[in-house]
């Protein structure tokens, strides 16, 4: 019933009018939904793939009705989502197309993971949001990450304006239940827990103190693991338990005890958390670090006889790679189960990379399949707390199809594809126009600049060795900010046929690109004006340049950045509240704060250094003389 309400509000969207829903058997130029079996709702431990899976479904349109059949609610329901995409037209020339369809995963574990910890803090609304995208493309795992940001039992001090309650947690259970996906705890056990950490009550736990890694020589870190365990378990139904265990930064160069491996140790603990999860009923996955610069499992390859029996390694790398299988192999030759983890690359950047996350996450999924992989973990991170998150949407549900498919998806149509699903069909091709240029931008700066965008967003353009980056790839910098701003103009056309709020988050990247090219080719161009001074500093040349040019309050190029610096963070502090509470917000916030503030310094000495400080006759002073001290 629930799968037959998605197709009759789905349908509705399309005709402008909502079918009705009867629970009999169908007649006439019916839709049927008819399910075979008793087949479970959700994935199971030991879930598998292929025709015969739980997940299976069959799909006939004819000229007399259509059938959707399948053993499993969540058959149907994949079968629904289909359906959906196949119908051609709008309202009365709405039609579906004679076809049949025998469709079922490649992957049994089709995961996602959103991080609720480094960044923002979610609405619960946003999160449901996030799981009809994750139906829609038939993912059937979210990974709910967590540092310190549910509520628990005895740990009221930390975090406490950044988690979720409980009853929250079991809201987006069994919101993800209806749709066919499993809640899978994602805890940090071992690492990323400074969270806890910076708390005096729980700093000894820690190596160092106040860090961010427990301290396996502490035998009171078991008292706090054993009972983040059973909290935890006991608010997750899922057969599964993630233990996080990845880039112990601190181990083996700090707190090392005489005569003790504290490689082994640090497999004690994973074993230890192991055996708590198992007695709780869960089967434990934890993130292998495979062949990365924390790695414990590459340079150590003798631990991998360690790993627990039945325990699910987690290999993960986000980057472009020839070749994954090395990542895979090791864990396979040992026979341990795998869930490839590849990434959305959007963590650092003002727009994700998505060329270089679609070949990766394309890479790595296919070489899990030929290693017979358990299935796949789409991830995606918030480090620079200053992520949008709905800018991973397109790579949610691409990492979705993934998954489902046998071969790698169309990088080329995929944009297209997936805005004719997800937006009306006026709107559709604008916003694909969009994400491809956005993408490109996203390209240009990173090679240009040489680092993550938003590093490049907030950085000093005066600086000399910055500074020279940009003179150098201005021309490429031109481009970028004319894409930037045609992107616009796609998804402000998008947006006048279809409000939707992740068009708003698109457009808000491109005004940032926008905002980043003005001021590198301004600080390109200020140079110019120095340079031509400093060989003829004639005097109507000096007005020019530097009193109307750049210190004009109607015209001038420092107002320019000062005015789009303001709109653009009231712009960012509406798209971060539209989709999270205001917790971390106003730290954000402060950045924006520093970049008008940087602005107003530059006005201030361009003032005092060159229009009351230069006399005419004198050197004309360099560009470093109008660029703060401290930037």
């Amino acid at each position: 019933m629930f799968a037959a309400g998605q197709l009759a509000s789905g349908l509705g969207t399309i005709l402008t009018a909502t079918p009705e829903i009867k629970q009999t058997k169908a007649t006439g130029r019916a839709i049927a939904l008819n399910r075979t079996g008793e087949a479970g709702a959700l994935p199971a431990n030991n879930e598998t793939a292929g025709p015969d899976s739980r997940e299976s479904y069959t799909l006939r349109v004819t000229s007399k009705g259509a059938e959707i059949q399948a053993r499993s609610s969540a058959g149907l329901f994949y079968g629904v989502q289909t359906l959906l995409q196949m119908v051609e037209g709008s309202g009365p020339e709405a039609a579906l197309p004679e076809a049949e369809v025998q469709d079922w995963p490649a992957l049994a574990y089709r995961g996602v993971m959103i991080d609720f910890s480094e960044g923002e803090l979610l609405r619960v609304s946003e999160v449901e949001r996030q799981l009809d995208l994750m139906a829609r493309f038939k993912a059937n795992q979210l990974y709910f990450y967590s540092e310190a940001s549910i509520e628990l039992e005895g740990y009221g001090v930390a975090n406490p304006n950044g988690r979720y309650s409980r009853e929250d947690v079991r809201h987006v259970i069994e919101y993800a239940r209806q749709r066919h996906i499993d809640v899978v705890p994602c805890m940090e056990l071992y690492g990323h827990m400074h969270n806890l950490f910076r708390y005096e009550k729980f700093a000894d736990l820690a190596l160092p103190r106040y860090g961010a890694e427990y301290d396996p020589r502490n035998p009171r870190i078991y008292e706090v693991l054993d009972d983040w365990i059973a909290q935890t378990t006991r608010l997750f139904p899922s057969p599964f338990y993630h233990v996080g265990f990845d880039e112990p930064w601190s181990l083996g160069k700090i707190g090392v005890v005489p005569g003790k491996d504290p490689f082994k140790t640090f497999m004690e603990v994973l074993r230890h958390v192991s055996e708590q999860a198992k007695s709780h009923g869960k089967r434990t996955c934890f993130w292998a670090d495979i062949d990365q610069g924390a790695s414990t499992l590459s340079n150590h390859p003798e631990l991998l006889k360690d790993v627990p029996p039945g325990t699910i390694a987690c290999p993960w790398i986000y980057e472009v790679r020839t070749n994954y299988a090395t990542f895979i192999e090791p864990l396979a030759a040992r026979d341990i189960p795998t869930l490839v983890a590849p990434g959305v690359w959007g963590w650092n950047e003002l727009f994700p990379d998505y060329h270089r996350s679609f070949f990766n996450i394309n890479g790595l999924t296919a070489t899990g399949r030929a290693y017979h992989t358990l299935g796949m973990i789409n991830t995606t991170w918030c480090d620079s707390q200053q992520t949008i998150y709905r800018l991973t949407y397109p790579g949610i549900a691409f990492g979705a199809a993934a998954a489902w498919q046998p071969e790698p998806v169309n990088t080329n149509t995929f944009f297209h594809d997936y805005c004719a699903v997800v937006f009306p069909a006026a709107a559709a091709a604008d916003a694909a126009s969009a994400l491809e240029e956005l993408s490109v931008v996203e390209e240009i700066f990173e090679r240009v600049l040489q680092e993550d965008t938003q590093s490049s967003f907030w950085a000093d353009p005066l600086a000399p060795g910055h500074l020279k980056k940009l003179q150098a790839g201005v021309q490429e910098i031109r481009r970028a900010r004319l894409l930037a701003e045609s992107a616009q103009e796609r998804l402000q056309r998008a947006l006048r046929v279809s409000p939707d709020r992740t068009l708003e988050s698109l457009l808000l990247s491109a005004r940032l690109f926008d905002y980043l090219g003005m001021k590198s080719l301004y600080a390109v161009e200020w140079a110019g004006y120095f340079r031509q001074l400093k060989e003829n500093p004639k005097k109507e040349l000096v007005t020019l340049y530097i009193g109307i040019q750049m210190n004009s309050t109607t015209y001038g190029m420092l107002t320019d950045l000062r005015e789009m610096i303001s709109e653009l963070r009231e712009q960012y502090r509406q798209a971060w509240l539209d989709e999270a509470t205001p917790f971390r917000l106003q730290n954000a916030l402060y950045r924006w704060d520093a970049e008008w503030e940087y602005w107003t310094a530059v006005k201030k000495l361009l003032v005092q250094q060159v229009l009351h400080g230069w006399k005419e006759g004198e050197p004309f002073p360099d560009l470093e003389s109008i660029r703060p001290k401290g930037r």
